[in-house]
């Protein structure tokens, strides 16, 4: 969460497909955060020429992810930075918020941010009190989606992302990502959101399985 955490306790080995998704959550994590530096875009955009383990080319994570790494090869570090703030930051109010509670009904806002606070203390988590984000920014979330992911692939660390995930990404990521899609301010990060939603799309159809 940008913040101080309590280590989580690694209850057994972290499967190779459940490092892939924990590396995800921070790629995303980091990109809704604040805008990619220059190293950030080099990484995304040599990965994204590269395949996804177990997605064939034309599934819509692969292509996704092929968008976004030719989206960041073709896009200077300084010009992103302005596209995020410009679009997430503003001056006075942004023009897309990557806050869960303003994508629920108004009675639920105030409510959800209360529930999510007593879920992460009873996670041991915490948050750093320098920081400005609310615990429901989307970085936020995927900081603790990847936290989830590090505890283990034991069914009861599963059903704890599946919880955690259903009751505070779910209802609201695809909103928001195709917000940000829409936005004609959106240059790079249309390809940031299409890859978002291309990924938590296929974390849904996973723990619908279960």
């Amino acid at each position: 969460m940008n913040g101080q955490t309590i280590p989580l306790k690694i209850t057994q080995p972290v499967v190779e497909e459940d490092s892939a998704r924990a590396d995800v959550y921070a790629l995303i994590a980091r990109l809704f955060y604040a805008g990619p530096d220059a190293a950030l875009l080099a990484a995304v955009a040599v990965a994204g020429a590269g395949e996804i383990a177990g997605e064939a080319e034309t599934a819509p994570l692969a292509a996704a992810w092929r968008a976004l790494g030719a989206a960041a090869a073709a896009m200077d570090a300084e010009a992103a930075r302005e596209e995020y703030d410009h679009v997430f930051v503003g001056t006075g109010k942004a023009e897309i918020t990557p806050y869960a509670s303003h994508y629920l009904a108004e009675s639920m806002q105030e409510r959800v941010l209360v529930r999510l606070r007593g879920t992460l203390t009873e996670m041991g988590l915490a948050k750093n009190q320098s920081a400005a984000e609310y615990e429901d920014h989307l970085s936020g979330l995927c900081e603790v989606m990847r936290h989830l992911i590090a505890a283990g692939s034991s069914d009861v660390a599963v059903q704890e992302q599946m919880k955690f995930f259903m009751e505070y990404v779910s209802p609201w990521y695809a909103k928001f990502c195709a917000a940000v899609m829409a936005s004609p301010n959106t240059k790079f990060y249309k390809h940031v959101a299409g890859f978002t939603k291309a990924f938590l799309d296929v974390e849904v159809g996973s723990f619908e399985m279960i």
